[in-house]
């Protein structure tokens, strides 16, 4: 269910200022999770996994702490950087597989986070309201990733 009024667009440019001070991966990402975690209601979680060593690790993120280690193809992080495309998932307790990380979350929303080809790590959205995310929200949040991402690569 997306926010009817809501405007992903002037999030986007917001985001845009508030990432343009440095190229900082962890720090952008915090910043953006918090603005994201702080601007959008019906969230209880929102963060950074990276990949690393063959497997994704939390990063920066706001809500409950979140599962520290998720395997490629495990739960809906994991297939989401396994399969290299967004998961929006209405339920997550009829998702097979799902990882159980917050009891709270009914629904989520995941972005991989793609540079050049290569998997960086996702954007982990969840909801306690179950079909919180609807395909509005999905472009909307994909084009925060992307913001995400133009911040860490462009030119110092």
């Amino acid at each position: 269910m997306s926010e009817s009024n809501f405007d992903y667009a002037l999030l986007a440019d917001q985001a845009r200022g508030l990432l343009s001070v440095t190229r900082d991966p962890v720090a952008n990402a915090a910043n953006l999770a918090a603005m994201i975690y702080s601007e959008c209601d019906r969230i209880n979680w929102v963060g950074f996994y990276f990949l690393k060593d063959g497997e994704l690790i939390v990063g920066p993120f706001q809500g409950k702490p979140g599962c520290v280690r998720i395997a490629l193809g495990q739960g809906v992080c994991g297939t989401a950087a396994s399969e290299r495309r967004s998961q929006r998932v209405d339920d997550v307790h009829a998702f097979d597989g799902h990882i159980v990380c917050d009891a709270d979350s009914r629904s989520e929303l995941v972005i991989p986070l793609l540079k050049d080809g290569d998997l960086l790590g996702v954007l982990d959205l969840d909801s306690p309201e179950k079909a919180r995310f609807d395909a509005t929200d999905q472009r909307g949040f994909e084009q925060l990733a992307a913001v995400y991402l133009e911040s860490i690569s462009k030119s110092s």
